[in-house]
């Protein structure tokens, strides 16, 4: 995603969004198309406007509960992105058949300039805040508030 055209071009950059679903008969994660289409082109703000629905017949298991986006200016979530647990409804969902629960979340990929992709998420559920930090999803905050405030977590940040 963030190798899309300028979804890492700083201020004057693009945000693209997806669905992000898992496949217990694909055995994996998978995304949706890409949207780089807004919902309002008049803001002027970054955004993107997530697709409403999965088109994928080869995965007719597909669960959805990713939401992810990238920013081309900043690693960090916006107000806006962690309000999203107010419409975004069920906060969870499972898997049919197994009964595997995932939570929802919004993810927020970032590209450096040295080419090094950051990979961030809002877990729906808990309002926690992670970084994906070698290969693995560490705590760094959590939205203490429906406005979309993040407390950063003792020692954490948005840089590793």
């Amino acid at each position: 995603m963030t190798r899309q055209p300028g979804a890492s071009a700083g201020m004057y950059g693009t945000e693209y969004c997806a669905l992000g679903y898992y496949s217990g008969e694909g055995k994996g994660y998978f995304l949706s198309y890409l949207s780089e289409l807004r919902s309002r082109l008049d803001s002027g703000r970054k955004s993107c406007l997530i697709p409403s629905a999965l088109d994928d017949e080869s995965h007719g298991d597909a669960v959805v509960f990713w939401a992810p986006h990238t920013h081309p200016h900043n690693r960090e979530f916006s107000r806006v992105d962690l309000k999203t647990h107010l419409r975004w409804l069920p906060t969870r969902v499972a898997e049919k058949g197994t009964g595997r629960a995932f939570p929802k979340s919004i993810l927020l990929l970032y590209r450096e300039k040295t080419g090094e992709c950051r990979v961030y998420r809002y877990e729906l559920p808990s309002k926690g805040v992670f970084a994906l930090r070698a290969g693995a999803w560490v705590p760094i905050g959590r939205v203490y508030d429906d406005e979309g405030n993040v407390e950063m977590l003792d020692g954490m940040g948005w840089l590793p």
